[in-house]
């Protein structure tokens, strides 16, 4: 992709800083915390000290004052050495940060926005609960109002920094008889899960954030891909929530997490672009080395093909992911083009990753090389934030809709 087509200077020195610093801090780790499932505390400090964690929100609330190009292109370029990194970044920042800064009132910005665009805490989304995944309508979690507060019960399901977060926008049903239009979003706060380790290091606590009695994280998931990224459940028993954390307006957290769930696709699109780029790289870079029958493996037209069109997917991947992330900060309609960027980018990492893995060969199924957890990452790019056929169904009724029109 012609670089000046969406980049400026600024742009391409963003993504120089932050390809060194995932070759150099990212990588070499990527595989320990692959294997212990354990959230990467000292990689995250090193990006809040670097502004990565607040990427496209202006200084005024804490951030690197930056547009939503350079935070795709931050996505992309972790997610070429490990999908867990671009993913912490990710869910962050779209699900955890934005609602608060697209939705939330001028107080609200002010009390939670710098303390996660600085990377002083995490955030996350609870959105998801066990009846209601493709179905987000069906959301069973209650918010009933007493007093000056909402009293909220319910459980959530697969949430990004569910254990080691401390700001979450949760949605509940606040009025049953509205269907979609009953469903409301709240800020809610509780301590992270890693209190002892991130006392020593500094970050990931904030003591002036008011613990919610009965928030907590419950079961934390033992994943196939995505290892090093915390996923857990979020408990709500009786959690009473002042009126105030109230996201928007009663009602509109339904209208308001679908446009979250736009902007999320694009980060996705991304995470799965540098998925496949980094697995591109890694196959040519093993097929011209590895001999067989006296020369590089690359040479024969059976590997070449394959490295041929993962090459041409991912450019045609980056013009779909860049060019939605780019009407999205033109403020131009974008729910299309991020509905087909992730389809497309999360089934190209799959397919991508499976063909680095065979042109590795045996080598490819073993811990040495990195494709094999590439691949196992790819996988949930097609189930999560949408799956594949969610992003259908989202394309189909656009062209519907155009069609009408």
């Amino acid at each position: 992709m012609d670089d000046q087509l969406y980049f400026s200077e600024q742009h391409l020195a963003v993504r120089e800083m932050v390809r060194q610093f995932a070759r150099d801090e990212v990588a070499p780790v990527a595989a320990r915390h692959d294997a212990d499932g354990s959230f990467p505390w000292e990689t995250v400090k090193k990006m809040s000290e670097l502004g990565l964690l607040g990427v496209p929100w202006p200084e005024s609330l804490g951030g690197a004052g930056l547009d939503l190009l350079s935070y795709v292109m931050t996505i992309e370029e972790l997610a070429r050495v490990d999908a867990s990194t671009g993913l912490t970044i990710s869910a962050h920042t779209t699900l955890g940060t934005s609602p608060i800064v697209n939705f939330g009132t001028d107080a609200q910005r002010a009390r939670y926005v710098p303390l996660l665009a600085s990377g002083t805490v995490l955030g996350g989304f609870g959105l998801t609960e066990p009846n209601a995944g493709s179905d987000a309508g069906g959301t069973q979690t209650t918010a009933v109002r007493r007093g000056d507060c909402y009293v909220l019960n319910g459980t959530k399901r697969f949430i990004t920094h569910g254990s080691v977060g401390e700001i979450f926008v949760v949605t509940a049903v606040t009025d049953p008889s509205l269907g979609t239009r009953g469903i409301s979003s709240f800020i809610m706060t509780k301590p992270t899960s890693d209190l002892e380790k991130v006392r020593d290091l500094g970050i990931g606590h904030e003591p002036s954030l008011e613990a919610m009695r009965g928030f907590r994280a419950g079961k934390k998931e033992d994943k196939l891909g995505w290892r090093a990224s915390d996923t857990a459940e979020l408990i709500l028993e009786d959690v009473e929530v002042p009126a105030e954390n109230m996201l928007g307006r009663a009602g509109d957290g339904f209208v308001n997490f679908m446009k979250t769930l736009d902007s999320g696709r694009v980060g996705i699109a991304a995470l799965s672009l540098g998925i496949a780029t980094g697995a591109y790289e890694e196959a040519v870079k093993y097929a011209s080395v590895r001999k067989q029958f006296g020369q590089p493996i690359a040479s024969f037209q059976g590997i070449a093909f394959q490295l041929a069109d993962m090459a041409t997917e991912i450019e045609a991947g980056r013009h779909l992911t860049y060019h939605a992330a780019w009407l999205a900060q033109q403020g131009k309609p974008f729910g299309k083009q991020a509905a087909m960027a992730k389809l497309f980018c999360s089934e190209l990492a799959m397919r991508a990753t499976i063909k680095a893995v065979q042109v590795h060969g045996g080598y490819g199924y073993t811990k040495d090389y990195p494709v094999e957890r590439m691949m196992r990452d790819a996988k949930i790019c097609e189930i999560g934030e949408g799956t594949s056929e969610i992003q259908r169904i989202v394309i189909s009724r656009h062209i519907l809709r155009e069609l009408a029109d």
